[in-house]
């Protein structure tokens, strides 16, 4: 079971560790990686790092202009355009790496959404559910070949502590036939990166593919856009005058901190032979129990091999189709 391989291994790093620090004596000359939402927040701090260790980096993005913008001065960075709400856009950009012919040595499925109206794309998905995961999920598979191709592939997917709100909406993730909550729905989002996860390493480990879901920690990046300063302030996040509160300057990472745990994912080699987990401060995550606070720990829904594998199929349906 993969709950029972949920546990810390001793890293030898910590929620205060920086993507710079998790790379000491990492060499990545040679190496290519895909970076969605590269250009902003913790996806640019990883950008960041792994280009100065050595990598070749593409960022997709949906606004290409933007992302050039915000990566200027960066060697070996390339921008392509790609909308993970777009299965098109995402299976062009997918052919055009693949027409290259570069083995892909990591996937870093960093963009996403959090917290928004409802909003529909596709034929009718729910946008949070559908750029986390879906988009990532098409992304992943129409790579599947050049990460076969690469030595030692991982895929990362950016996961979340708010994977505790709820575990996928198995009977309506699309909110079709109850109400919208747009917190249920970037927890249900959150749950299926994890789950995607699990699923696609328990796929694709006997071809040498590995993947491991990561919390990064709190961060203030744009991710946030979608909250006003009340709710911030309901939350806890922020003070009435839109300070940063006690409670959150105690808890936030800088983004170099936040790109820390992907980065760790992806390179270290303590994760040798292992893959399928649920990644926190640099190390494997504990399953959760009752003891657990809010904020830490992965639950028990989130490394279901269960969920995993209805995940995927599902997935697979609704693309099939869309």
């Amino acid at each position: 079971m993969a709950e029972a391989d949920q546990r810390p291994i001793g890293s030898g790093f910590d929620r205060n560790s920086t993507a710079r620090e998790v790379l000491t004596g990492i060499d990545l000359t040679g190496r290519n990686y895909i970076v969605t939402g590269g250009y902003s927040g913790i996806g640019l701090e990883t950008v960041r790092a792994l280009v100065e260790a050595g990598a070749s980096v593409t960022v997709p993005a949906r606004s290409p202009e933007a992302a050039r913008e915000a990566l200027a001065g960066l060697a070996n960075v390339e921008v392509a355009t790609m909308d993970l709400a777009d299965l098109e856009s995402v299976r062009a950009f997918a052919r055009s790496w693949r027409d290259g012919g570069r083995p892909l040595h990591g996937l870093i499925n960093n963009a996403g959404v959090m917290a928004c109206p409802l909003a529909r794309v596709g034929p009718g998905w729910e946008s949070q559910f559908a750029i986390c995961h879906l988009g990532h999920f098409e992304l992943a598979r129409e790579l599947e070949s050049s990460l076969k191709a690469a030595d030692g592939p991982r895929v990362i997917a950016l996961s979340s502590t708010a994977h505790v709100m709820s575990d996928v909406h198995w009977d309506d993730p699309h909110f079709l036939r109850h109400d919208y909550d747009k917190w249920q729905a970037y927890g249900q989002a959150k749950t299926a990166d994890a789950l995607f996860a699990l699923g696609l390493d328990r796929r694709w480990a006997a071809d040498g593919v590995r993947a491991f879901s990561v919390h990064p920690g709190g961060i203030f990046t744009p991710l946030q856009r979608h909250l006003s300063d009340d709710e911030m302030v309901a939350l806890g996040w922020k003070n009435p005058d839109g300070s940063l509160s006690e409670r959150a300057m105690a808890m936030l990472k800088t983004p170099e901190q936040g790109a820390a745990t992907t980065i760790w994912a992806l390179t270290s080699p303590r994760l040798d032979g292992m893959g399928g987990l649920y990644c926190e401060d640099c190390d494997v995550a504990q399953l959760a129990d009752e003891t657990s606070q809010r904020y830490q720990h992965v639950r028990p829904w989130a490394c279901s091999e269960q969920g995993a594998e209805r995940l995927w199929t599902m997935s697979e349906r609704m693309i099939a189709e869309a």
